[in-house]
Order: C-alpha cells, then structure tokens, then sequence
C-alpha cells in the first residue's frame, strides 16, 4: 500500500512538474515576439519588443518548423510535381528566414559581445540544419524527379528557373556525393560557417581598438573645421574630452589622410589601417585565412571542381576564371599606366616643396588632394557645404521619383532599432505601398565599416498576393557636428547613391518566389543596379536638384559643377589600381588547387600583387587579413564582380545619356527588365532585352579616362 501511495504521489508530482514546463514555455513562447504574428504597421519587425533572449529559441524553433515542412515533402504519398514539391520548398523555412533576416541585420548593423556569441552558438547549428536539407537524399529524389520531366511540364519562365536552381543548388551542394563525402563536407561547412564569422569579429574589435590620440592643437593644422570638431566629439564619446581622437572609420581616417600636413601622424593612422587583422594578437586573421583557403578547396576537389573559383563562377555571368582574368587584364594595363603617370606628378609635387622623401602609400591622399587643388582649384572641402546628408537623401528621392514615379514619406510610428535610423513608406505615384525602407547612415563602434544594402523581408507572392518587401541601406557616412549638419565627401554622396540602388533592386522587385527575387541574381550582375545609379550624381542637371548649400540654400554654382567635370579622371589611374589589385588577389587566392601555410599568407599576398606589377606607392584597396568581402561575406571568387558590372552600368547609362538623363520609358524598361526580374531569368538575356545588346567594354574605360 505505501508503495502504491508513494507511486501515486511521484506520479502527481510529475505531472504538477510537465504542466509548469508547459506554461513556462506557453509564457516564454507567448512573450517572444518572433512567435506572434507582427501587427505593427506592414509587419516590420518589432524592434521595441525584441530582446536578446528571444533569438537562440526562435532560431531553434525555426530549424525545428522547416524541418517538419521538409519532412512533410518527402512523406507525401503523393507523385512528386512542381508544386507539391519545387514550391513546398520554396515555401519552406519562412519563420526561420524571418528571424535570420532580423538578426543578421543587427548583427553587422548594431551588434555586441551577446550578438555575436549568439552567432557563434547558431552557426554550426545552421550549418548542419542547411545540410540536413540540400544533403537529404530522400528529398533530392522528388527533385530529380520533377527535373528530368520538366520539358513536359507546363512551367513559367520563373518556375523553370526555380526548377533549375534547385536542381543545382542541390548537386553542387553534394547531394550527389557518397555518405562518406557527404559527411566531409557537413564538417568543413560548419568550420567555414564559424571561421568567417570570427574573421569579421576580429576586423571589428581591431577597428574599435585603435584611436589616434591628439591633444596638442598644433597637431591639427591643415585639417579643415568639420574634421576637427568631429574628431573632438568623437574624443568626447571616449572620455577624453579636450582631446581630439581619429579612427579607422573612413570618414574619420581619410579626411586626416588629405589634410594633415604631419607626415609621421599619416603613416601611424594608415599602417594602423593596413594592419588589422595582422598584429600578431588575439585578433590576428592570418590563421583564419590559411583555414578558410584551405577548406574551400578541400570543399572544390570533394564536389568535382578544379579550384574554388571554378566552383563559384560556374553560377555567375563570368562563366570560369579565365574570364575574369582576361577582363581584369584588359583594364589592368591602362589602368597602371595612368597610376604611374600620377604617381610621378606626385614626387614631382613633394620635390617642389623642397623635400626629398619619397612618395609613399600614407602621402597618395595628402598629395593627390593638393595637386588637385592646384590644377582644378577643387578640393573636398568645397563641395562638402552642398552635400548635407538630408538634402543627398531628398536628391536621390527626387531622382527615384523621377525615373520610377516612386514616392517617400517618412514614418514615425515604425519601431527603428537604433535612434540613428529613419523608416521611409515607398508607394508608387498612385500612392499603392511598394516596401519600406530603413536608413542607417552614421559610425558607430557597434556597426561593422562599409556601406551594404539588405533585407528585413524579401518581396514574394503568396496565392497571388504581393508580399512587400522591407530593406535597409546602413553606411558610415560622416556626422553631424554641434555646429554643423551631416556634410558628405563627393565619394559618401556615390555611396549613398550606390546603396540606393541595390535598395531599388529589392524594392522593384516583382517575383512570386523569395528564392529569386530582388539582388538574388549572379555576383556579377548584382552591382549593376546600384552601380548605374552613381552615373547620375555628377550629372549637372541631377546636381542642380539637390546639391544646395546647408547655409545658404543656393543651388552648387555651375563654376563649381564644370571643375568635378574637368576632374572626374583625376586620380582615377590610382582608384582603379587599387581597386583591381584586390580583384586579382581574390581571383589568385581563390584558383589555388594546394592550401597555403599561415606563415605563408602574407608571402603569397605579395607574390599576387608583384606578379601584377603593383607599385609600391599604392597599397591594394584590401589585404589578405582584413579583406571581409572574401573571408566574412559573400565575395568569393567574386571580388571581380564591381568592375564586371561597371562594364555593364557604364554601357547602359550610355541609354539614359542617349535618351535623356530622366527618360521615363528608358527607366520603365530598366525597371521592367533588370529590378522587376530578380534572378527569373538568365542576366545577359535581361540585360540585352533593356539594352538591344551585349555590353561593350569602351563606355567604361572612356568614363574612367583609361582610353588613349
């Protein structure tokens, strides 16, 4: 009997205990917002209600719901077709998407030490959950299946490319390989998915680390008001008020570079710069490089390829390496001929002055800023006053509005999840709501360098239904002061531009799949619609609309405009040096068939960029161990792709130019056949149905000044 009450007694208890877990993860479930739907305005994220703590169990219950949508696939007793099967998939995973899209946008834009050790916890688990889908056999099979009957299947241009993507996202990501193979490859995906993690978190400690201290006022001659009263706010948010502190954020970094007469200050901010990644400490990125190197081409050979690049590139408009190479080539050869030529008027400058050093990585900005003001009477600082950020903003509105009819109102009753962001409602000119767009624009030590455009929600279709699409534009643009607005350089107002652009292109968008809509296109055809829309910022006609002075309101004087006209092929022999040295690099670390010891990383660094013939006055734009577009994006192989897509931006501008800068049928067919499309339809056929034919290579070297 007493066995029986002690029983019945455990048994109760048990039952008191599963019942307080389930209303303790009822209560958990219920008060985290990923697991409700989102009733504020379109369904943006909910930044006031998302915690920290929310993440880790809505990524989980995210890999668990796909898995059940997959599972769901491969259980129907049902013959495998395009919609049961293809569609399913494509449909699979959106709780899952949902939270990546908000977390991977805070995590570059606004990110700390729990971010980031949240990222490292899911990584490997993402890793294997994706693996779990692309290497799962059973539903590689309905795939096949609907595949080698896809000629008898009536399909949409858009579902046949679905089909096809599918079909070969899945062979090339080892669906076809032995278990053995299989297992390999699940092992160096979830090494590779923490690496380029760590690789980024380290670039951005190193940039957070260094600050070049000033407190002699002495020290600051040259520097222009604004830089000087940034650099003192920016030792206010330090602590060390009084002082004045520059960083190796761009706007503070290169202003100092152009201005600052101290030579030995110069060289102590650019090596800092040039060195993250490679100081030997906790932070240092060499061994992550090897790693990195190493796997990838581990993970060629297992899936039958030849190189990483050849992997990469089979899927982009380049095609193989080859390609790439001979277009690098092309423009390489002017392009060093024209820096050569600058480098000289250089050292003859700094001779002029009296001095006998010579010409150095540090000095190109100071000296090419004078020389530019000699020849042009042009300097940065002149056309800052007509670049206040808001009126750049209002600019590219304006020129938005006039190609695509688009209007911007902004919102205030949309959570933002940093008092830096606006949200603007883009309708079309009927007032029908096209998307939301959040902009994030200034520095700060939780927000990785560069500018980048992303998604919160991609556009797609549900039953016909339009799911509109929620982006982001973030930048480091420079800030405002006590005494002055947000003044952009020439290069912030492209960016800003630029961003802009791939902002349209997920915007624009009109697909019925998330899988192909918006900047889901080849590597080499993304940059494209952001590219062309820097076309139009130099433009007097576009600069009258919004270059107005920030005290005065006047319009930029046409004196002015004809000096950026007279130097727009300044320094562009340098720009483009640079520039394409870092495209080699990435091309000749990403074609090796044997890895690279980590001792070795910056020995086979220099034997790319001598082999090119890199002259030691010009440092590539990126080095091996801070060069994030490679090691912690999605630039492999693919680093290229910018001047491949100049190819094509410069070729198609030459319509607008053609037309009529604003021509609204040009732009209607830009935006029916490149934004609309996505990734539906093969790129040189959308690029040629805009433009009647294939690109040629002369708009851009002509635009660049690189023709004889």
């Amino acid at each position: 009997m007493k066995k029986i009450i002690l029983w019945l007694v455990v048994l109760t208890l048990g039952i008191i205990l599963m019942s307080c877990a389930k209303e303790e993860k009822m209560k958990e479930t219920s008060e985290n917002p990923f697991f409700t739907e989102w009733t504020t305005p379109f369904g943006t994220p909910p930044f006031d209600q998302i915690k920290e703590e929310h993440y880790k169990p809505a990524f989980l219950e995210g890999m668990k719901r796909q898995q059940q949508e997959i599972q769901a696939i491969i259980d129907s007793p049902e013959p495998p077709t395009f919609a049961n099967t293809i569609e399913a998939l494509a449909r699979s995973g959106e709780f899952l998407t949902r939270v990546e899209n908000v977390f991977d946008n805070l995590l570059s834009a606004n990110t700390n030490d729990t971010l980031q050790a949240i990222a490292k916890e899911m990584a490997p688990l993402l890793s294997k959950h994706y693996d779990d889908i692309y290497l799962n056999a059973k539903l590689f099979e309905r795939i096949k299946a609907v595949y080698n009957q896809k000629d008898n299947l009536q399909l949409t241009q858009e579902q046949k490319t679905l089909l096809e993507k599918y079909f070969k996202d899945f062979v090339r990501a080892g669906a076809n390989l032995d278990e053995s193979k299989k297992a390999r490859l699940r092992e160096i995906n979830q090494e590779l998915s923490v690496l380029t993690l760590k690789f980024g978190e380290n670039i951005l400690k190193e940039d957070n680390a260094f600050e070049l201290v000033i407190d002699k006022k002495e020290d600051l001659v040259g520097l222009p008001d604004n830089v000087i009263a940034a650099a003192a706010e920016a030792a206010k948010e330090r602590g060390k008020e009084g002082k004045w502190v520059f960083t190796l954020h761009k706007p503070s970094m290169i202003p100092f570079l152009q201005y600052s007469p101290r030579r030995e200050l110069r060289e102590k901010i650019f090596k800092a710069y040039i060195n993250r990644g490679n100081n030997n400490n906790e932070y240092d990125n060499k061994a992550i490089v090897a790693r990195i190197i190493a796997l990838r081409i581990e993970k060629a050979h297992l899936l039958g390829y030849k190189t990483h690049a050849h992997y990469i590139l089979e899927e982009n408009m380049a095609k193989n390496p080859d390609n790439v190479y001979k277009l690098l080539y092309q423009i390489w050869k002017p392009a060093l001929k024209k820096a050569k030529e600058e480098a000289r008027e250089l050292q003859k400058l700094i001779e002029a002055e009296g001095q006998n050093f010579k010409l150095q990585p540090w000095d190109w900005w100071y000296y090419a800023e004078k020389l530019k003001k000699q020849k042009y009477n042009l300097d940065e600082e002149m056309l800052r006053p007509y670049f206040k950020l808001e009126n750049v903003i209002q600019g590219v509105f304006t020129l938005a509005n006039k190609l695509y009819g688009l209007q911007f109102v902004e919102r205030t009753d949309i959570p933002k999840y940093h008092p830096d962001v606006r949200v603007f409602e883009v309708k079309e000119a009927d007032g029908t709501h096209v998307g939301i767009l959040y902009t994030d624009y200034f520095p700060r030590a939780s927000k990785r360098g560069g500018a980048w455009m992303n998604s919160f929600r991609k556009e797609y279709k549900i039953n016909g239904q339009r799911i509109t699409p929620i982006i982001c534009n973030v930048g480091n643009f420079s800030k405002p002061t006590p005494d002055k607005p947000a003044l952009l350089s020439y290069d912030e107002v492209t960016t800003l531009f630029h961003e802009f652009g791939h902002a349209l292109h997920g915007l624009l968008s009109d697909c019925t799949y998330r899988r192909l809509s918006g900047t889901a296109v080849p590597r080499d055809f993304v940059e494209l619609p952001s590219q062309i829309m820097e076309n139009w910022v130099g433009e007097p006609e576009m600069l009258k609309l919004f270059a107005h002075h920030y005290q005065t309101g006047e319009p930029i004087p046409d004196a002015l405009i004809e000096k950026i006209h007279k130097a727009r092929f300044f320094n562009q022999g340098f720009a483009t040096v640079e520039y394409l040295a870092a495209a080699f690099l990435d091309m000749d670390w990403h074609t090796l068939t044997e890895p690279v010891a980590e001792d070795k990383v910056l020995d086979f660094e220099k034997q790319s960029l001598d082999r090119i013939g890199l002259i030691p006055e010009i440092i590539v734009r990126y080095r091996s161990p801070y060069f994030s577009h490679i090691f912690a994006g999605g630039y492999s192989a693919g680093y290229y792709s910018y001047i491949w897509s100049e190819v094509l931006d410069a070729d198609a501008f030459e319509a607008f130019k053609e037309k009529g800068l604003f021509d609204r049928a040009t732009a209607q067919s830009f935006r029916e056949n490149i934004l609309a499309k996505g990734g539906s339809e093969d790129p040189m056929t959308l690029y040629i149905r805009f433009r009647g034919a294939p690109p040629k290579v002369e708009p851009l070297l002509k635009r660049r000044g690189l023709l004889n």
